[in-house]
C-alpha cells in the first residue's frame, strides 16, 4: 500500500468516527505539521473553534512533521484528496507559490468576507510570505525567530550582567567563562536556520544571488563566499579550544536540554522554545534571552521569521470554503488566534494588533513570559532589506540538508570548513538548476 493510500485510510477513519456531526455541520479538512505539545495546541484550537459554533466543523489532522505535511498535501492534491487548508513551513513557500494548486489568501479573504488588515502584519513576517508585489498568498500563523539563551549566573562569574552584543564580544566571553571554570560556554549544532540563515540576514549578507532568490529562479547560492565561512571557522575554533560543545540528540541531548539543565551556559535557538526552557530548567537557574550577536555593533538588520503559514488549497467546494473562511477568521483573530497561540506556546503574535492586545493584558509582564518580546525587537530591528526579507530558493529543504550534512562533516573532522561549504554550495546550485528546469518558463509571483 502506498504512503498516500495509508493516509487516505486514516482520513476515512476520522470521517466515520465523526458520525452524526457530519450530517449537521459543513466539514472541511485542515492538515497541520506541528507535532508533540505544539501539535496538541493546534488540535485544541480546532476543538475550541468547533465548540464556538454549530454550523461548521474543522476536521484537523496532524501529519507528523512539516516535511510530511508538505509531501502528503502534494500527493493528496494529485489524487484529488487534498485538504482545504494546510499548514506549510517557511521553507515550502516557493514550492506552493509555483504549484498552481493554491487559492491565494488575499483573494480568498476578499471573496469570502474575511476582513484582514494585511498592513498589520509585522514586516519581517509579511515580507517572507508575500509575492514580489506584496500580495499575501498565505495566512501567517505560528511565527518565531532566533534568540540567544544565556545563563546570567554564569556570566556573573566574569563580572558581566549583559548579553554580548557582537560575536567578537561573545568569543571573548567564552574564553573568560572557560577560565572561570565554566565547562561549556556555548552549545551549538548544525542547524542552518540558526547558523546560516539568521546570521546572514542579521548581518546583511547574501545567501544567494538575485536577492536570495526573490528575483527569479536563476539564483545561485553564495554563502560559501561570505563572512559565514569565517563565522563557522570561529565555531570550530571555540569547539577545539573547549569553549563550546556540539549538542544534538545523537550525542546525548539537544541544545535546549543542554541549556535548560545548566550543562552549557548559552545556546542559540528559536523563541518558540522559551516555554520549554522555563518548564524544564534546573531549579534556581537564572537565565534570559537576548537578540543574537552581530558582526558589528550598530549595524544590525532584522532577523528572519520562522514557523509556518496557512494555505488554502484550490479545487474545493463552495461549502468547504465557507467553513474554512469561518475557521481562518477564528485562528487569525487577535484574541482567538494570536493570543491563544502566544499563551500556549513560545510563538509570537504575527500582527501589531495581536502584540498590543497581549501587552495591554500584561502578558509580557508575567515572570514566566519575560523576555519573549525580544523576538519582536529582533524581527523589527531595522527596515526589511532585500537580504533580510527572506529566502526564496526552490527545494530549499534539500539545500538546508546539504549544508547541514557538510557542517557536520566539518565539525567532526572529516573536512575543513572551506571545503565543506564549497561542496555544499556546489550541490545546492545543482538543486537550484534542476528546480529551474522543472519550472522552466515560470516566473516567481
Amino acid at each position: 500500500m502506498t504512503r498516500f493510500s495509508l493516509f487516505a485510510a486514516a482520513v476515512s477513519t476520522v470521517a466515520i468516527a465523526s458520525g452524526a456531526q457530519a450530517q449537521e455541520r459543513t466539514q472541511f479538512q485542515y492538515w497541520y505539521g506541528l507535532t508533540g505539545q505544539l501539535g496538541e495546541v493546534v488540535q485544541k484550537q480546532c476543538d475550541l473553534f468547533n465548540a464556538s459554533q454549530d454550523k461548521y466543523e474543522a476536521v484537523c489532522s496532524g501529519q507528523g512533521g512539516y516535511d510530511a505535511a508538505e509531501q502528503n498535501t502534494i500527493a493528496a492534491y494529485r489524487a484529488e484528496q487534498h485538504p482545504t487548508v494546510v499548514q506549510i513551513y517557511d521553507a515550502g513557500t516557493v514550492n506552493f507559490m509555483l504549484s498552481g494548486a493554491i487559492y491565494p489568501a488575499n483573494k480568498f479573504a476578499e471573496e469570502h468576507g474575511i476582513d484582514v488588515d494585511w498592513d498589520a502584519y509585522f514586516p519581517g513576517i509579511a515580507n517572507y510570505y508575500a509575492t514580489s508585489t506584496g500580495d499575501m498568498w498565505s495566512f501567517p500563523y505560528n511565527s518565531s525567530t532566533a534568540v540567544l539563551y544565556w545563563n546570567k549566573d554564569e556570566w556573573a562569574k566574569i563580572g558581566k550582567d549583559k548579553a554580548p552584543a557582537t560575536w567578537a564580544e561573545f568569543a571573548a566571553d567564552l574564553k573568560a567563562l572557560k577560565e572561570a571554570g565554566v565547562e561549556c560556554g556555548f552549545a551549538f549544532d548544525f542547524d542552518t536556520w540558526m547558523n546560516l540563515e539568521q546570521f546572514s540576514a542579521m548581518n546583511g549578507l547574501p545567501i544567494a544571488t538575485l536577492d536570495n532568490g526573490y528575483g527569479g529562479l536563476g539564483a545561485e547560492v553564495v554563502f560559501h563566499q561570505t563572512a559565514f565561512v569565517d563565522h563557522m571557522k570561529n565555531f570550530k575554533d571555540w569547539m577545539d579550544a573547549g569553549y563550546a560543545k556540539i549538542q544534538t540528540s545523537q550525542v546525548g541531548k539537544n541544545l535546549i536540554q543542554a541549556f535548560a539543565d545548566g550543562s552549557c551556559a548559552s545556546t542559540t535557538s528559536s523563541i518558540a522554545n522559551h516555554g520549554v526552557v522555563k518548564s524544564t530548567q534546573a531549579e534556581g537557574m537564572n537565565w534570559d534571552v537576548a537578540m543574537l550577536p552581530v558582526l558589528e555593533e550598530g549595524k544590525r538588520t532584522n532577523s528572519l521569521v520562522g514557523g509556518a503559514s496557512l494555505w488554502v488549497m484550490d479545487g474545493k467546494s463552495d461549502e468547504e470554503y465557507e467553513a474554512a473562511a469561518a475557521f481562518l477568521k477564528y485562528v487569525t483573530a487577535a484574541d482567538t488566534g494570536e493570543k491563544y497561540i502566544a499563551e500556549n506556546t513560545g510563538y509570537i503574535p504575527v500582527t501589531t494588533d495581536g502584540f498590543e492586545l497581549l501587552k495591554s493584558e500584561g502578558f509580557y509582564d508575567r515572570e514566566e513570559i519575560a523576555g519573549r518580546e525580544v523576538a519582536i525587537e529582533s524581527l523589527t530591528a531595522s527596515d526589511v532589506t532585500p537580504l533580510s526579507r527572506g529566502i526564496r530558493l526552490g527545494n530549499f529543504t534539500s539545500i538546508r540538508a546539504e549544508v547541514r550534512a557538510e557542517l557536520e562533516a566539518a565539525f567532526t573532522g572529516q573536512k575543513d570548513i572551506e571545503t565543506a561549504l564549497n561542496d555544499a554550495a556546489d550541490r545546492s546550485n545543482q538543486i537550484l538548476r534542476r528546480y529551474e528546469q522543472t519550472y522552466r518558463g515560470a516566473d516567481l509571483p
